[in-house]
């Protein structure tokens, strides 16, 4: 069996030469691989045992009499090196599962120590509560047993204060105090009844079989206490009132409201009953109604809006002694096919270029490099094309130093003018890198001259703009280059404070299948670690992983040190800010009241029309065809380039709408949607899954794929042109007198005439003009000459003409003969 690569699968049984690989183990080490058929069994000796030479490769299997039947040395040796593949794998799960069990455990155990000593501190805690309450309980019965011994005398008989001297006055009241003890009743059936339900029962107490049974909790003994003292000081007193700080936003919900005042929620429900507001805890109200409320319970109110919410982003000011220096960022800017990718891929050793479609970026890349003095460069490259100018914006805007790439051959165009009022609007230094300088037809001087109309003055025209000539073929001028953008980093002197929360801008973020959504971040200050928690625009999420320029995973980056991130929410916009923040609730938190205000701005920017503009609107979308599109791009990048260059596509008479964009898969809402506005779906680096493709087929949905944003906007644009209506025009091929009028029977009036200019052709238009000015215009019923149908009559010659559907002609009218042609319109 073969998937859609071509490769066939190991140990996919089907069809009768089909069979398995089986592999036996011993001590955990691979003893022999079996590869069974239905024919035979095959045992091949363990990869690499007998021969040394040939260690860590699998040897082939050279008898053909014990090897499956139709397979090859090739073959058996691919299924041998898959097969150690998946062992080697299934080695590193298990020690990557056992380091993870490891950490658990760590964790569980530190846990369990934690909670020991928690009850060893509240072990000691309730001793110390219980030998206090012996203590009271004890003062409080010498207390009365010396009230006792007060009062005795005075009860005695008038005998008895002539008795002879005895023990102790104190020891009979003693005693008796002793035995009413014994007498006093118990509750319940049983000794052990008295303190049943005295107090809460700590595990320590139950392991330890202590006699103390359950103790009274200290918030018990303080209501005991309180109530004792509040009966000694003659009755019960209102608590005192705390007045609060309420919190009010916009609109709250009345359960909430109480829990900020602490007050009950029924009484809260009952103010507002008071105040003819029938509603129930779970329903919200407004800020000035809570505010009476508020006011009503004796609180203080603290008005606070719902974008306070980002407050918690903090706003560090970083001390000059926090400051280290960070690599630069340099973004290479450019007109399209000038060699900035090829430049680049020179400096960094690397073959990007050839990677893309079409052979030119279309996405913005982020890559760092080390050069040979032993400093680091963060490079931005961005795309030359026309519709790109959002990201050739952005790069501008989070970079120190602009490397304007302008090829020897070509000079400068009008995106290179594009990227010089970018780095010029973002303030920032330029050098100009004269790229090709290789060819025969290079002239790097037009380049310095051209470059003058737009206030670029190079060093070699005594200018302050650094300017070297390069060749990204030969690797010339390369070194210069880097030497200039050192030069003039060390003159930036870039710091920032790695020490502080992480802050970011998104580059470019996609939908990447298997590791969701992906965005590449340049960190601008502070750190980002794994398993930082983020929010970044309208998405937040935790660092699952972070990835350098080569792919590697890496634990942390610093300030200059491009990025992908894993583990957002979902696909953020190219251009948001990263904000690394302490909790996943603040973070959901302030993503959602994002959204929501996205949400907010754009209904209300739908809405804010006036009736005049509604009717104007109106009016306008009869006479206006529309193109409605569904599109889907694999990068936000490339997405948000589309849609701005397919929006100007159009003029009066139609234009190009974008139902939907974004990053990913084409699938099947993408397909229904599409299908119930009657629009294609079109895919730029991406494809659609097998359910959208089945639906599609179904639905009868166009699919076109893309590579290549040039054909992507030709396309569209010629489908477009197809709406415009056709241009008429109209030719005049001649002018013919008439004579006279005469009547036929069976056709009616029937016009003598004489072509005086031009031709007659029976399958043109006529107008029929009466002292110059058109009284009839139609088509000719018949066009004779002699008793002859003809098609055409020359100039000067006589004919006979009829209308159609129209006999008022007279004689000296004349009948004006043309044709109508259509010019099909295309968009510019």
């Amino acid at each position: 069996m073969s998937d859609n690569d071509g490769k066939k699968t190991l140990g996919v049984s089907g069809g009768p030469r089909a069979g398995s690989v089986k592999q036996s183990f011993s001590h955990g080490r691979t003893k022999n691989v079996v590869v069974e058929t239905k024919r035979k069994r095959v045992v091949v000796p363990k990869p690499g045992a007998g021969n040394m030479a040939g260690a860590g490769k699998p040897a082939p299997i050279s008898d053909p009499s014990k090897r499956p039947a139709g397979i090859s040395d090739a073959e058996m040796e691919r299924r041998m090196k898959a097969l150690q593949a998946a062992k080697a794998r299934e080695g590193e799960d298990a020690l990557r599962r056992a380091a993870e069990e490891k950490e658990r455990e760590g964790d569980r155990q530190r846990r369990r120590d934690e909670a020991e000593a928690k009850e060893r501190e509240e072990k000691e805690r309730v001793d110390a509560l219980k030998a206090k309450a012996d203590e009271d309980e004890r003062q409080r019965r010498e207390a009365d047993a010396a009230k006792q011994v007060a009062a005795a005398p005075s009860s005695e008989p008038e005998g008895a204060r002539a008795a002879p001297r005895g023990p102790a006055p104190s020891s009979a009241p003693r005693k008796q105090d002793r035995d009413t003890e014994q007498k006093r009743p118990t509750k319940g059936k049983g000794m052990g009844d008295d303190n049943r339900r005295s107090g809460k029962l700590t595990l320590n107490q139950a392991l330890s079989g202590g006699e103390g049974g359950r103790q009274k909790s200290m918030a018990a003994m303080k209501r005991k206490q309180e109530r004792n003292r509040q009966k000694a000081m003659g009755g019960t007193q209102e608590r005192e009132k705390i007045i609060r700080d309420v919190q009010l936003p916009e609109t709250i919900v009345v359960a909430e409201l109480a829990q900020r005042m602490a007050e009950r929620v029924g009484d809260v429900v009952k103010a507002l009953m008071n105040n003819d507001m029938m509603v129930t805890q779970n329903q919200a109200i407004d800020a000035d109604t809570a505010e009476l409320i508020i006011e009503e319970f004796g609180h203080r109110v603290v008005r606070v809006s719902d974008s306070d919410v980002e407050d918690v982003i903090a706003k560090v000011h970083d001390k000059p002694e926090d400051m280290l220096p960070r690599p630069p960022v340099i973004t290479i800017m450019g007109h399209v096919d000038h060699g900035k990718t090829s430049l680049l891929d020179a400096i960094r050793d690397a073959k990007v270029q050839t990677g893309e479609a079409g052979g030119i970026t279309q996405h913005i890349g982020a890559y760092q490099v080390k050069t040979a003095s032993g400093s680091v460069l963060s490079f931005l490259d961005t795309p030359g094309h026309a519709a790109f100018t959002s990201m050739r914006a952005r790069g501008a805007h989070v970079t120190d130093i602009v490397v304007l790439v302008v090829a020897a051959d070509d000079a400068v165009m009008p995106q290179t003018i594009e990227a010089i009022n970018h780095a010029k609007a973002a303030k920032v230094p330029m050098i100009v890198a004269i790229n090709k300088i290789d060819k025969h037809e290079a002239n790097p001087q037009k380049v310095r001259t051209d470059l003058l109309q737009h206030e670029v003055v190079v060093e070699a025209m005594s200018g302050d703009v650094q300017d070297v000539e390069v060749s990204a073929k030969t690797g010339k001028g390369l070194d210069t280059l880097l030497e200039a953008i050192a030069l003039q980093a060390e003159i930036l002197e870039l710091k920032a404070n790695p020490n502080r929360a992480a802050e970011g801008a998104v580059i470019e973020a996609q939908l990447d299948i298997g590791r969701g959504p992906v965005a590449t971040v340049l960190i601008q200050k502070g750190t980002l670690r794994t398993g930082d928690i983020f929010v970044v625009g309208q998405q937040f999420g935790k660092v699952r992983a972070l990835i350098n320029d080569r792919g590697e995973r890496i634990k942390e980056a610093g300030p200059s040190v491009p990025v992908e991130v894993l583990g957002l929410s979902g696909t953020p916009e190219a251009g948001d800010v990263l904000n690394v923040v302490s909790t996943d609730a603040q973070a959901r938190e302030i993503a959602e009241y994002r959204a929501n205000a996205a949400k907010e701005k754009r209904a209300a920017a739908g809405a804010a029309v006036t009736l005049d503009q509604m009717m104007l609107q109106a009016k306008e979308s009869k006479n206006l065809a529309e193109m409605p599109i569904v599109m889907k791009a694999d990068v936000q990048g490339s997405a948000e380039a589309i849609v701005q260059a397919l929006e100007k596509i159009g003029n009066d008479e139609v234009r190009v709408r974008v139902l939907h964009s974004g990053v990913g898969a084409i699938t099947e809402s993408d397909i229904g949607l599409a299908e119930a506005s009657g629009a294609p779906v079109i895919g730029f680096n991406v494809r659609a899954n097998a359910p959208a493709r089945q639906s599609a087929n179904q639905k009868g949905v166009e699919i076109r794929y893309y590579s290549i944003i040039y054909d992507l906007v030709d396309d569209v644009k010629a489908a477009a042109s197809g709406l415009l209506g056709a241009e008429i025009r109209e030719k005049f091929i001649g002018y013919a007198k008439i004579m006279e009028v005469f009547k036929v029977t069976g056709v009616g009036k029937v016009a003598g005439c004489r072509v005086t200019e031009g031709v007659a052709r029976r399958s043109a238009g006529v107008r029929l003009l009466r002292d110059d000015v058109v009284i009839h215009e139609g088509t000719l019923k018949t066009l004779k000459r002699f008793k002859d149908e003809v098609a055409e009559v020359p100039s000067g010659q006589e004919c006979g003409m009829a209308f159609e559907k129209y006999e008022d002609i007279r004689p000296d009218d004349v009948i004006e003969i043309f044709e109508r042609e259509e010019i099909v319109r295309t968009l510019d």
